[in-house]
């Protein structure tokens, strides 16, 4: 069984996830995919990963990310890496800074899941 706390890493190919309406889950895909609800269910990372998708080109540099947020760099940076190691976010150092991109893929199951049109069909 995978680590659910790296559920969607870009090495692994992202679970394939019916609407919940339409099938249940099998224990794999439930376990992966909560590893990645469990990093967006603090509203500091659920922000974080706002700020970086709704960036224009969608990737943002820590040093912008930090305003805003009442908390220290190290805990800005430790909110980071749990939603990297979710899968949701990738990093790339620039010289001394490092800038987030949203993974898109890792996205994709999670609408998926989520789809409401699927109750209707």
């Amino acid at each position: 069984m995978s680590n659910p706390s790296l559920p969607l890493s870009a090495s692994a190919p992202p679970c394939e996830v019916a609407p919940l309406a339409r099938e249940p889950l099998s224990a794999e895909s439930a376990a992966e995919l909560a590893g990645v609800f469990k990093a967006l269910s603090d509203p500091v990372r659920l922000r974080l990963l706002s700020l970086v998708a709704s960036r224009q080109g969608g990737e943002a540099c820590v040093c912008d990310l930090s305003a805003g947020f009442e908390l220290s760099q190290p805990t800005i940076s430790h909110h980071l890496k749990v939603l990297r190691e979710a899968g949701l976010l990738s990093s790339e150092r620039r010289g001394s800074w490092v800038y987030y991109r949203i993974e898109p893929q890792s996205l994709a199951p999670l609408a998926r899941l989520l789809d409401g049109t699927a109750v209707a069909r």
